[in-house]
């Protein structure tokens, strides 16, 4: 594996130079029992217990090596390093068979407690700029094993959509001296046509110009740049579990595959950050989760590949998510 860095967009990409296969077995390596067939954990809920709830542990075919430097250098104009970084699983449940929206609320704050533990232990390495949580449910999503899992990667350099964000923030405050998110927040909640869930402390609603049918954003009411530093009590892991679970129950009777992505602060005391450049971080940046619905029916396809389609209006799709959480509180 080698990282190389498109010079036109910046964007860096994973160049891989194996077969891409995954290690011969019939068991699932996730499942309880068969603990054996994967790396040492790394976080363990209960710790040391062999009726475990929740692990963490190394990717079994990582895209990212945690040993050694960066060995960043240049093929001519272009450059490249080596794929340094960590790329861990999050096993989210014993059952092979309960996915996340199934879970209980104590058990998905478990998880959320998981992600803060290790985010937090993977910042504090100088050699990662960016450290963040996906998940892929679903064939359609690029879910690669069934056991109900997530997964974590922290990498040398911030990728391109959040570089994006974390300029666009800085450049609003920079010009009203407020947050963008906490703007878009208020917006939303007043006008209410594309929000789909809130309380007092999150909000999830269907961005102005999403980009594919049911596109879902999920944010603090208040304003915090990071996930790891605002989810730090049990309340509150409890409190947007249960708020998370709910719009994924939502997003599920409409598209049950997707693809959720954290996006939260870099790594402000990473090797190669330069002095006062996010000087400004904690008051214009506001982390949020985005989730992706992926639906059977094809997009029409553009040859700017960065020109979205969405075939639904987002306001449509808020008020149909809605609709979905009204019709469930009426049959209880």
């Amino acid at each position: 594996m080698e990282l190389r860095k498109d010079p036109i967009t910046q964007s860096w990409v994973i160049q891989e130079d194996g077969d891409g296969g995954w290690p011969a077995t019939n068991a699932c390596p996730l499942c309880p029992g068969q603990e054996a067939l994967s790396p040492r954990t790394t976080y363990e809920h209960p710790y040391g217990h062999p009726n475990w709830q929740v692990r963490v542990i190394p990717h079994l075919r990582p895209l990212y090596r945690i040993e050694g430097d960066a060995h960043r250098r240049a093929e001519g104009i272009y450059d490249k390093m080596r794929s340094l970084g960590a790329h861990e699983i999050v096993v989210e449940h014993p059952d092979h068979h309960r996915p996340l929206s199934a879970q209980s609320d104590d058990h998905v704050a478990q998880i959320l407690r998981a992600y803060v533990s290790r985010i937090g232990d993977l910042k504090k390495d100088r050699r990662f700029r960016y450290v963040t949580v996906f998940r892929n449910q679903g064939v359609l999503a690029g879910q690669d094993m069934e056991h109900p899992h997530s997964q974590i990667t922290a990498t040398p350099f911030i990728p391109r959509r959040v570089v994006y964000e974390l300029r666009s923030a800085q450049r609003y405050f920079e010009l009203k001296e407020r947050c963008l998110y906490c703007d878009i927040v208020k917006q939303e909640l007043m006008g209410q046509s594309r929000a789909i869930e809130w309380d007092d402390l999150f909000l999830a609603f269907c961005p102005f110009a999403s980009r594919v049918p049911y596109e879902t954003w999920v944010l603090p009411a208040q304003h915090h740049c990071s996930f790891e530093e605002d989810l730090t009590t049990w309340e509150k892991q409890f409190h947007f579990g249960r708020f998370l679970k709910s719009i994924l129950r939502r997003l599920e009777t409409v598209a049950p595959a997707y693809q959720l992505v954290l996006h939260t602060s870099p790594n402000v005391h990473a090797k190669f950050e330069r002095t006062g450049h996010w000087q400004s971080l904690a008051d214009d940046y506001h982390w949020h989760i985005e989730i992706l619905p992926v639906l059977r029916s094809p997009s029409k396809s553009y040859s700017v590949k960065e020109v979205y389609y969405n075939s639904l209006l987002p306001e449509v799709a808020a008020a149909e998510l809605r609709k979905v959480g009204m019709e469930a509180e009426v049959k209880r």
